[in-house]
This record gives structure tokens, sequence and C-alpha cells, in this order.
């Protein structure tokens, strides 16, 4: 009865939860699958009441009423710490900033060094005990939570509970007031299918990959397409430790492939910080013990990567320049998405017994209005591109055309190892630029 009552008390319409918000503010809508719905549409409808309304959020999958309402940026200003599809376009229309971050630092920056005035957050239906959990978003949602003066919990009963780990909800004594939103639709990621280039940097990666060793998968289409190889493969018992869970694990545990019988860390549970993908895939997770919702200062810690035996990262990027440099993130000023958290599983996987960091592309792509092709293999990183993996971190690199170890290598070895899985329309030409950088050995052959 208590319970109920406190509930009760707590419960307003959206429209009566906005009015907290203040011009000046600093507001959170949270990351990923955890942003609001009917609190973002009522804080839009605000718009001419307010000034200089700050917002932080981040891989948005659902358009932001506080963008739409207002495209001269006069009343609110957005900023993503990881641009989706939706928020790159924002970007381009200069409707959106980026927050730069290693994912690992998330959680330590909201309790360092930035302020929440109000927090806005979508949950899963409080339990008996009284708790509201984060469901497909732990990320650093208790860390904001924590911070913010005002906490706001819009309840989606369409999100499925999500089994801890740590900080994996809050209860409702720290929660001031609670928006009942219904049966929400949950945005849906498909994985789009894998072509031959994809399938084939995908076998690449699984030659290396050896039974018992834990897998973590980074966003895109290539990770996700190593990860349905994987679950085809002869490799077994396989682990999850990883920052985004996607269908790829769920294929792996269908075909008995998942099982995190052999981590030395979370044994038997499949460790993760956020999910995104199918609605199969939020129902596998839903009240599921063999999966463990962490903060991304668990997941994406080089000290617990470290301490779990071969370990395998799986990322993509944009650009490979010919002393190892790794761009993810940007194409020259433009931001595409964010380092999130490459560089922490790059940093671990290599500090891992017997464990490899890959960095995966394909070895070209098309202009889509010229139809001209270009090399993702460059010279050097064009002026203003962001280096989300300094040459000094990078481990392996794999095309379509091989794989190649950087580690140890001098910068003559690199250009060698680099061009040799650069698309062989290019090769002539990248030797000749590695000649004028002085990074290349007369005796060198492709």
């Amino acid at each position: 009865m208590k319970l109920t009552n406190e509930y009760q008390g707590k419960v307003v319409t959206p429209e009566q939860a906005v009015q907290v918000v203040q011009s000046g503010d600093w507001v959170d809508f949270g990351f990923g699958m955890g942003q609001p719905i009917l609190l973002d549409a009522a804080l839009a409808k605000r718009k001419e009441e307010l000034q200089d309304v700050k917002i932080r959020g981040g891989l948005a999958l659902a358009p932001r009423q506080v963008v739409a309402c207002d495209p001269e940026r006069e009343t609110f200003t957005y900023a993503s710490w990881h641009f989706s599809g939706y928020e790159r376009q924002l970007h381009d229309r200069n409707l959106c900033n980026y927050i730069p971050m290693l994912y690992r630092n998330k959680p330590m920056f909201y309790r360092q060094e930035v302020s929440v005035d109000v927090a806005m957050i979508s949950v899963a239906p409080i339990d008996q005990h009284g708790f509201f959990n984060f469901s497909l978003t732990n990320s650093a949602t208790k860390a904001i939570l924590e911070t913010a003066k005002i906490v706001i919990v819009e309840v989606n009963n369409c999100l499925p509970y999500a089994a801890g780990g740590q900080e994996e909800g809050i209860h409702i004594s720290e929660v001031d007031y609670i928006v009942e939103a219904g049966d929400i639709p949950l945005a849906q990621l498909p994985s789009a299918p894998a072509d031959e280039i994809d399938t084939q940097v995908a076998r690449y990666i699984v030659e290396e990959i050896t039974d018992g060793a834990t897998i973590q998968l980074g966003i895109g289409g290539m990770p996700n397409a190593v990860g349905d190889l994987i679950a085809h493969s002869n490799v077994r018992d396989l682990g999850m430790h990883t920052e985004m869970l996607v269908d790829a694990y769920l294929t792996m545990h269908e075909k008995g492939k998942l099982t995190n019988k052999y981590k030395s860390w979370d044994k038997g549970k499949g460790a993760w910080t956020f999910c995104m993908g199918s609605q199969k895939l939020y129902d596998w997770v839903d009240r599921n013990p063999s999966l463990a919702s962490y903060p991304s200062n668990y997941t994406n810690d080089p000290k617990v990567i470290a301490q779990i035996d071969n370990f395998i990262s799986v990322n993509n990027c944009v650009e490979v320049d010919l002393y190892g440099q790794v761009s993810s993130e940007s194409a020259g000023i433009r931001q595409i998405s964010g380092t999130g958290g490459q560089l922490d599983f790059v940093t671990g996987a290599y500090l891992s017994n017997g464990g490899k960091s890959f960095i995966c592309f394909r070895s070209a792509f098309e202009d889509r209005k010229t139809g001209q092709a270009s090399s993702r293999v460059v010279p050097a990183l064009p002026p203003s591109s962001i280096v989300t993996v300094p040459r000094t971190q990078v481990h392996y690199l794999v095309t379509e055309w091989g794989k190649v170890n950087l580690a140890g290598c001098s910068t003559w070895e690199r250009a060698e190892r680099i061009i040799s899985i650069s698309h062989p329309d290019f090769r002539d030409e990248l030797i000749k630029q590695a000649e004028t950088m002085k990074i290349w050995r007369r005796s060198n052959r492709i």
C-alpha cells in the first residue's frame, strides 16, 4: 500500500512534468532506447516560453521533437554523445553538436564534470520492490540520474526488464515525477544482410577465433556480419562482453555457440551496456538471467577486458592512412558517428591473454552522386579528420583482400602491410605516395 501511494503521488502528465524545466537549464534525455518520447514532445510545445535550454542525448533512433520544432535553434540546443544516422543528418543541417568521449568515461563525466538540471529517462514498469529498470540502456543512466537535480521517468510498458549487473535501475524514492507512457512500440535497428565483401572480411576474422573466446562486436553492418558467420562456424563455447548487444549474439545463442562457459569474469553471463536491434532481440533480453546489464565504465574498462582471456574485439572504420591511423567517426570535418568504445576495446583486447582486436573495413567505396570509386586507405588522413585509434594502438586491420598485424611494425612495414590489403586499383598510387612520405623501401613488393 505504501509503494502504491508513493507511486500515485508522483504520477503526472507529460505536460505537467516538463513545467519544471526553466530557461538556461541543462536537460538530459539519456541514450539510445532510454530516451523519452512523450516528454520530448511536451517539452517541444514550450518552445515559445523558454530560452537557452541545452539538451544532451545520443544514438537517437526516433526524431527529436525539440529539434523539429526549433529549426533555428532559438530555444533548444541539442547535442549527442554518439551519432545515429538521424543525428548525423541533424549535424549536417547544424541542428546537433557532438560531445567527444571515450565511452568508459561517460559515467565519470556526469559524476565529476557536467551538470544536469532535469533528467528525462524512459524506463520499464516498476517492480514489486519499487525499482524502475533501465531496460535496454544501462550506459551512464544511473550517473545521469544521480547528478540531476530533478528526475523524471517515462514508463513504457513495452520496454523489457534487463537483469543486472550493476546500476541497472533506480528506486522510486529517488524519482521526482512519473509519466505513464503506456505501450509505445520500440524503435528497431535492422541489420543489413551481409554481401560478398562483408562475408570475406568475416572469414578472415573467424579464422583467428578459438573455442572459448569472448567476443565484442561494434556498431555497424560488418561487425554484425562477423557475428553471423561466427554463429555458423565450428567454434564453440563463446563468451560475450560488449558495449552494444546486437542480433548477432542472439543468432550465436540460437546456434548453441554462445555459452559464456569459460569466461574468467561474469562466468555464465553475457555482459553488455546498451541494446539495439530487433523486437526478437528485445524479447530475449527480458528477464534473461544469462545476460547482465552493466554501466559503460565496467563493460568498456580496459582493466576489466584485459582479465578476460582470448578476447576478440571487432569494430569498423571510415578510413585508414599509411601510418596506421584509424578514423572511425569523421570524414574530414563531417562528424559521422563518435569514438564510442572502439579505443576502449582495442586497448583492452590487446592486453588480454591471447586477445586480438580487429578493425575491419571495405577497401573502397563508391560516391553515390558521381559513381566514382575511392580508396578507404589514404596516404594521410584528410585535414580535420578525427583519429579514433592512434597508430600506436592498432592491432589487426582487415579488408576483403586480407588481414595484417601492425603491432610493433616500423613505418615502412606498416605502409607495406596496409597497402597489401588496399584495393588493387589504388595500390600503385599509394606506393608513390609512400615513397614521397619516405615510408617505403625499394625492395617492397605487394
